[in-house]
């Protein structure tokens, strides 16, 4: 995924998008929301990039029956991979985004150079394990193949899921930041390592693959039925942010939008749509 020749072919997607969004005329304009804290013209819609489900469903619910109360314009703006929407934040093609956690955040500002700070939690989707071969977790024997993200945050995720259900070891505090490397014993398990976006579009290649939750919901699973097994929400660190360009924090659209995406009304859409498979997170994002 970080490797040189994809980088280059990202480099010549950003700028597609960068003059597809100016061409259509639907990216905010640069000097209404400052990263120097300058003005910030409130009449100009808010162009969020995010997941098409549930962080672009959740949005729309929001620009169809909170947004105008507030005063506020949106725009939503889809993107299936975790790499464009940082990029576009980054380069202010959209005013914010909403597909990830803060540890994903934290290795891409890391990896790339960027300064993308969260704004405010949202909701949490429990990472699940799914099979189209196997009705249980036990039904999982050696020789058998599982399908893992291969960003570092998610893989990682992945793998201490699999450890903490006994389907493999790991080493002693290795962490969410655990690799395959990590894995001291298999238990004769075979992992095949594929871009989040792709996972479940492997089921039925592999005997199992580990699906992130707006992919798995995207893929028509349901995760609090479907998965084998799922994250547990407590104490969980990886409920999904809105998220913006550092310095735009206080751009009163954002304000207003983490402001709704926190309501009650917010909630309970969460609460009766996903029926579990999405939870609310609502909060100051960790340090």
């Amino acid at each position: 995924m970080r490797k040189n020749i994809k980088l280059t072919a990202l480099a010549a997607t950003v700028s597609a998008l960068a003059l597809g969004l100016t061409a259509c005329g639907s990216s905010s304009d640069p000097s209404s929301t400052k990263a120097d804290g300058g003005k910030t013209d409130e009449s100009k819609p808010l162009v969020i990039a995010a997941s098409p489900s549930p962080h672009a469903d959740i949005l729309k619910f929001v620009q169809d029956n909170l947004a105008a109360k507030e005063g506020l314009k949106l725009e939503v703006k889809e993107f299936t991979d975790y790499v464009l929407p940082n990029t576009a934040t980054q380069q202010g093609q959209v005013d914010a985004n909403y597909f990830q956690h803060v540890p994903y955040l934290d290795d891409f500002n890391k990896k790339n150079g960027t300064d993308i700070v969260p704004v405010v939690n949202v909701h949490l989707e429990p990472l699940g394990l799914y099979s189209k071969k196997f009705k249980a977790l036990s039904d999982i024997k050696a020789g058998q193949t599982i399908a893992v993200p291969n960003d570092p945050t998610n893989e990682g995720r992945a793998l201490q899921l699999l450890a903490a259900n006994k389907l493999i070891t790991l080493k002693e505090g290795v962490g969410t930041a655990a690799k395959l490397s990590d894995i001291t014993d298999k238990k004769g398990l075979e992992f095949k390592e594929l871009e989040a976006a792709t996972v479940p579009r492997a089921l039925n290649d592999v005997d199992a693959a580990v699906i992130n939750g707006n992919y798995a919901i995207e893929a028509k699973l349901v995760p609090a039925k479907d998965a084998l097994v799922l994250e547990k929400a407590e104490g969980n660190p990886y409920a999904n942010i809105l998220a913006v360009k550092k310095g735009n924090e206080n751009d009163p659209r954002i304000q207003k939008l983490a402001k709704l995406l926190n309501s009650d009304e917010v909630k309970k859409f969460i609460d009766d749509k996903y029926q579990g498979s999405v939870i609310p997170a609502f909060g100051k994002p960790a340090a």
